[in-house]
């Protein structure tokens, strides 16, 4: 059900292209002499298609893990005076990724500016992970002596991506460039664990430590902003192809960014 809402669908009506004769030389659109005509597209009316792209995810695992540490050492002197929950262990990650999907919309057309509002969908593997491990002495005021060794994992994937978005376009000929913004949605996958171990030493006396904490979630929804630019250009009759770039912010449990370039082809009726 989540990815219906992902992949959501917009149905408009059938319209055609029409033809029309440029203006004369002096008119601003013009610059061609007379008897010189152009074809005319008409971009207004429904359309759908598919598309395949490639891009790069930048996830910030930082503090992605500090809620497990926290529960971990909950009621520790360890974490309300070393504060070991928001050590800095994880950092920032980049990884490539590739996906397929399609896309369907509707177009307003007045003259040569196009508007129009589209729902745009991804199925791919667009993620990654990160893991690292960080060690510190202190003390703490019970009289122990800590050597505390914090290790950390993160993994983020996003299965399923899209936007509901508004575009607006100005038609060249065969060729609409446009630029588009709206609500970015999406499923991931998630999974964190932690290990915290040690020594304490209090006098002499030894005594190590060592506890864990995992969560993980799948199909979690998550949401943010979209924006980008791309281009259709029509083909024949109502086939167009497409060139896109696309940039999805998300808010989540790993702040995540997606920067994908897609080509398709798209019908419009």
């Amino acid at each position: 059900m989540r990815r219906v809402i992902v992949a959501a669908a917009l149905i408009g009506t059938v319209q055609g292209a029409q033809a029309a004769d440029l203006p004369d030389f002096p008119a601003l659109r013009g610059g061609l002499s007379e008897g010189l005509s152009r074809t005319v597209v008409i971009w207004e009316g429904a359309y759908v298609g598919g598309q395949a792209g490639t891009g790069w995810s930048n996830m910030d695992f930082s503090g992605s893990t500090s809620d497990l540490a926290a529960q971990a050492l909950s009621a520790t002197a360890m974490e309300s005076e070393g504060h070991v929950s928001q050590w800095p262990v994880l950092g920032k990650r980049s990884s490539r990724g590739s996906g397929y999907g399609g896309f369907i919309g509707y177009n307003w057309q007045w003259e040569d500016v196009v508007l129009g509002i589209e729902a745009n969908y991804m199925h791919g593997d667009f993620g990654g992970s990160d893991s690292n491990s960080m060690s510190r002495f202190f003390s703490t005021s019970n009289g122990f002596t800590n050597n505390v060794t914090y290790r950390a994992d993160a993994q983020f994937n996003i299965t399923d991506m899209g936007s509901v978005r508004a575009r607006a376009g100005y038609a060249i000929g065969s060729f609409l460039p446009y630029m588009f913004g709206g609500v970015s949605l999406g499923l991931a996958d998630v999974a964190k664990s932690v290990t915290i171990s040690g020594t304490q030493v209090n006098g002499g006396t030894t005594v190590p430590f060592s506890v864990s904490a995992a969560s993980g979630q799948s199909s979690r929804f998550i949401y943010g902003y979209a924006a980008g630019l791309g281009v259709d250009m029509m083909l024949w009759g109502g086939l167009f192809a497409r060139a896109e770039w696309e940039y999805l912010k998300f808010a989540g449990p790993v702040d995540t960014s997606v920067n994908t370039i897609r080509g398709g082809l798209g019908y419009k009726f």
